[in-house]
């Protein structure tokens, strides 16, 4: 479809709202649309589009583009990353635009130093560099330059993936089976069910697979109790809750009341009696401390820097300094070694991030086991063994997008000792 020039004015403008990015980017667009609110929903979806282009490949359209104009950038975005031709962008650009986006068509083969082709920050090359090696940096960095599937998880308290994938097809939608958990539904591309009956209803939840998995690595059982101790909106708690039946109990803590507004609706939806939020002051909570050693399973999804989720959330890269690594590293040892208090002896404590970055996952972990010799490394991939699950990333789980397809995750199992 061919470009307006009203749709390239307002993704121009978009552009310009968000380029400090003093917010999470989809929390900004949302201000951004609330703030026109006469955009037809063909002008959202190219907004929205060209937005998150823009946020992926910024680096390398800022200095091809030889600018950070905001009108610049959107013509940038428009011709390299939505393939539009000059003659489509005719209609939308004056004499002075027409020569701009020749010479920025000329500029294209130019060689670009390896970060900035790979649109991440010098800092978190160097990093990556460390950790996977040339290659691995340059495919995982390759990877985070294209959108993630859209991923679902079927509640198994209302529906079969079965069913939920006959249904689903039967809409025209190419909705599939993903490769590892067995509850989950990938489908190519944005497809727009915010409103879908089975998400209505709980039937259907979104959840990246990689999220999944986390929860069967936790592998809760149905007469546990059990602490989700960083549940924020709560998708692994669903999960746990489902795997449970909605027997046994299970805690759902986090310290923003923002976050487990959030969960409620979704908890309700699902059906589930097992599950009490719970809000805390601090991970050192008087809540906490009613609980200590009577656990059997606690998850720590700790607050990390995000990074194996830029496929969805690319504005990260560019939000995150690096700075904030090591600030996250501290606060991710104390919340691990305040939830260890909870666990009884025999228990198990997981520690999972979304991140891909060692700092934040094997230094915390063996930080932890060095200072609490009570616990020993457990084995992730027994456990997803235990499940029927054909994935074997070693003792801890390790999810990467260019080899697993879903979102970067890591997942320590901690077994405490009787």
């Amino acid at each position: 479809m061919t470009p307006r020039a009203p749709q390239v004015a307002m993704l121009a403008a978009a552009i310009g709202d968000l380029a400090r990015l003093p917010a999470p980017a989809d929390a900004l667009l949302h201000q951004f649309f609330r703030r026109h609110p006469a955009m037809g929903q063909q002008d959202r979806a190219f907004v929205t589009e060209g937005v998150f282009a823009w946020l992926r490949r910024r680096r390398s359209l800022e200095l091809l583009a030889g600018t950070t104009h905001p009108s610049k950038l959107a013509l940038a975005v428009a011709v390299r990353e939505r393939g539009y031709s000059l003659r489509d962008l005719e209609p939308a650009l004056n004499a002075a635009d027409a020569l701009w986006v020749r010479a920025f068509k000329s500029r294209l083969a130019n060689p670009l130093p390896p970060a900035v082709a790979h649109d991440v920050p010098d800092w978190l090359w160097e990093r990556l560099g460390a950790a996977y090696g040339d290659a691995g940096r340059a495919a995982l960095a390759h990877a985070w330059l294209a959108p993630a599937p859209f991923d679902l998880r079927v509640n198994p308290g209302k529906t079969t993936r079965e069913a939920a994938l006959a249904a689903l097809v039967a809409e025209g939608l190419p909705a599939v089976a993903t490769p590892y958990s067995p509850l989950g539904i990938r489908i190519a591309g944005r497809p727009p069910l915010a409103r879908h009956p089975w998400l209505a209803d709980g039937r259907l939840e979104v959840q990246d697979e990689g999220s999944q998995l986390v929860g069967f690595v936790v592998a809760p059982r149905r007469t546990d109790m059990v602490v989700d101790f960083c549940a924020g909106a709560g998708g692994k708690t669903l999960l746990m809750g489902a795997l449970m039946r909605s027997q046994g109990r299970l805690y759902a803590f986090d310290v923003v009341e923002r976050r487990l507004a959030n969960l409620k609706p979704r908890l309700a939806r699902s059906g589930l009696s097992n599950v009490h939020p719970q809000l805390l002051a601090s991970e050192r909570d008087v809540k906490v401390k009613r609980l200590a050693g009577k656990i059997d399973r606690v998850l720590v999804d700790a607050p990390c820097t995000g990074f194996g989720t830029l496929r969805r959330n690319p504005d990260l890269k560019w939000r995150q300094p690096e700075s904030a690594v090591a600030e996250l590293a501290a606060k991710q040892g104390a919340i691990l070694a305040s939830a260890a208090t909870l666990v009884k002896p025999g228990g198990r404590l997981v520690y999972a991030t979304c991140s891909v970055l060692p700092d934040e996952n094997e230094a915390v972990v063996a930080a932890f086991l060095a200072a609490h010799p009570q616990f020993a490394p457990g084995d992730a991939a027994a456990e997803l063994a235990r499940a029927g699950i054909a994935l074997d990333t070693g003792p801890t789980l390790k999810l990467l997008p260019h080899v697993h397809g879903c979102d970067g995750f890591f997942a320590a199992v901690l077994e405490r000792a009787r």
